[in-house]
């Protein structure tokens, strides 16, 4: 599972994308990133209609994580326009005011698939997929948006699930390093916008972070995230934003892929009873893949994973 999940992280290259940025502000004062591949003005360009889908990647990732862009590729080759969410702060977006994301948070995933339907009116499909934590707020949002939700369908990878059982599981042996070097890209993400912070009152605690106090994922959710968004612990705020409590409440078809040896998304955590008996999800589990790894014998370690084309045969066919 360590194997697979450090292999892939350093051997898979990231392709060329050219991106065009976009900056969406929210209703709450901030703003996210939307990183669209560039189309030329030619009769390469896709046409109005083509499906749009929405990736949402992990807990620290970008439009630059290579499983990200190969993701972007592999939707122009499937006739899709893809867009990155990139949550706030993450793939150098901008942060304007002193609140990051968090594992709860719709509103931004909100703000951003109703922009995303307005801007292409005419599209004939509107989709989502999202990685890790991105697939956690992913499927949140769809339980909290319910019929509502302009989305006709979504993917899940690596998703967490059960956020309790998922963060204790960093807590031994070898995934302590995991949690270190997430709990490490988060406080440099932090650093970049600390002065945001600069003032704020307890129970934040800015300067814990600052000072490299906050060695784990944990740490810095006590330290800023749970005050962010109103929780009164990290243990509530573990309880209340899993993604499994969504799954009963699923409104569009939802693949969900699994890697069962994934030493961060720990199959103790994957509410297999709860997803048998939700008839939009349909769920795939692998023996290997560890965490983001999947790496495919066709593509090679350098190659985009094998969850690529699962995620868009299933896209293309539902």
């Amino acid at each position: 599972q360590h194997v697979e999940t450090i292999f892939a992280a350093k051997t898979r290259v990231a392709p060329a994308v050219r991106y065009q940025r976009e900056i969406l502000h929210t209703s709450d004062g901030g703003c996210v990133a939307l990183d669209w591949q560039w189309e030329p003005d030619s009769d390469q360009a896709l046409p109005a209609d083509a499906p749009v889908l929405v990736l949402l990647p992990g807990l620290t990732g970008g439009s630059g994580d290579s499983y990200v862009s190969h993701a972007v590729l592999s939707a122009r080759a499937a006739g899709m326009r893809a867009v990155v969410f990139n949550s706030r702060g993450t793939a150098d977006s901008p942060v304007i005011t002193p609140q990051f994301y968090s594992a709860s948070f719709t509103g931004d995933t909100r703000a951003v698939v109703a922009h995303v339907a307005r801007r292409y009116p005419a599209s004939r499909a509107l989709l989502a997929a999202g990685w890790s934590l991105g697939a956690n707020i992913l499927l949140r949002y769809l339980g909290e948006e319910g019929p509502a939700t302009p989305l006709q369908a979504a993917v899940s990878m690596c998703n967490p699930f059960n956020l309790t059982i998922s963060n204790q599981g960093l807590k031994s042996g070898f995934s302590r390093i995991y949690d270190l070097n997430l709990a490490t890209s988060l406080r440099n993400i932090f650093m970049k916008h600390a002065l945001l912070w600069t003032g704020m009152p307890p129970p934040f605690r800015p300067d814990d972070v600052a000072a490299g106090r906050c060695p784990t994922i944990r740490d810095f959710d006590d330290a800023i995230t749970i005050h962010s968004f109103g929780w009164p612990s990290v243990d509530a705020y573990y309880a209340g934003s899993s993604s499994a409590l969504s799954v009963p409440h699923l409104p569009v078809p939802t693949l969900c892929i699994q890697a069962l040896d994934d030493p961060i998304a720990p199959k103790e955590a994957t509410p297999f009873e709860a997803l048998r008996a939700q008839p939009l999800a349909t769920t795939v589990t692998t023996l290997t893949g560890g965490h983001l790894g999947w790496v495919e014998a066709r593509t090679g370690a350098t190659g985009a994973p094998w969850s690529n084309a699962v995620m868009f045969e299933w896209l293309s066919a539902v």
